[in-house]
């Protein structure tokens, strides 16, 4: 039986969450970037919803687009053609509205970890000070207490990423967008920093998307998966992962979650 659906146009993409307002309404996105012989297309045709407090993963071949889409998304990038709508109201460009956790933390090294995670405060020119105690509380909740005042060199790779997903929840933002943020991780940490990620979500309940290689990633932490083509990227399926919560590393051993990881092994292979 095959597990996805196809997601082509808006009326194949509609979950069973379709009773529901999507959060953030995605269709026909197209992004042309200008170079020197003409024009290259990153984004050809991408169409998905995101309802709220969902946890979606983006997966497809390296340099396929999924960045340039997470940075459309954020603000920080226009988008050629299509529609991008969010039903929130606010601020949805790189600012309140939206958090950004990239590949590497980005810590700057002559700041302490408390002084790295109130960045965007002074950025959106917040009261500091009403800050202090919940970026504490945040150290704590990636289980960072008694480093605030250490630096970014004094931490392992894995710590250092806490403080960046610390960093990206600071100024409470409605969508927190994670651009492969464990990539860089040996296999044993990044295991263990989907399982936090996970804890963070759950407490949080924020609405995720994440960009990944990995296809087990993808399925370990997705309520839906959404699979891209090579470049330009296009919208090949969105699929669901009905696997029960709170997700354990046995999850991996079941059956239901290898049958998923295949069928977007598959369909990866096919585009």
């Amino acid at each position: 039986m095959r597990l996805c659906r196809a997601a082509f146009s808006a009326v194949n993409i509609e979950s069973s969450m379709n009773d529901r307002k999507p959060f953030i309404t995605i269709r026909n996105l197209k992004k042309i970037y200008p170079t020197q012989g003409g024009e290259l297309c990153a984004i050809q045709d991408v169409t998905f919803d995101v309802y709220r407090g969902e946890f979606i993963t983006l997966v497809g071949p390296s340099g396929c687009g999924k960045t340039t889409l997470l940075k459309i998304i954020s603000g920080l990038l226009p988008k050629t053609d299509g529609e991008l709508t969010f039903s929130s109201e606010g601020d949805f460009g790189p600012g309140r509205g939206v958090g950004m956790v990239f590949q590497k933390p980005v810590l700057l090294k002559w700041r302490s970890i408390l002084d790295n995670v109130l960045l965007p405060v002074e950025i959106l020119r917040l009261v500091r000070q009403s800050y202090v105690a919940k970026a504490m509380e945040l150290l704590s909740l990636v289980g960072l207490t008694g480093f605030e005042k250490s630096y970014p060199n004094e931490l392992s790779g894995g710590m250092q990423q806490r403080a960046s997903i610390s960093r990206a929840l600071i100024h409470d933002p409605q969508l927190l967008l994670m651009d492969e943020p464990f990539g860089a991780l040996d296999a044993l940490t990044r295991e263990k920093m989907n399982l936090e990620i996970l804890r963070i979500w759950q407490e949080t309940q924020k609405t995720i998307l994440f960009v990944t290689h990995g296809i087990q990633e993808a399925v370990f932490l997705a309520d839906r998966v959404i699979v891209l083509s090579a470049r330009p990227a296009r919208m090949v399926a969105a699929i669901d992962v009905p696997l029960p919560r709170p997700r354990t590393m046995e999850l991996k051993a079941e059956k239901e979650f290898g049958k998923l990881c295949l069928e977007i092994y598959r369909l990866l292979e096919e585009k």
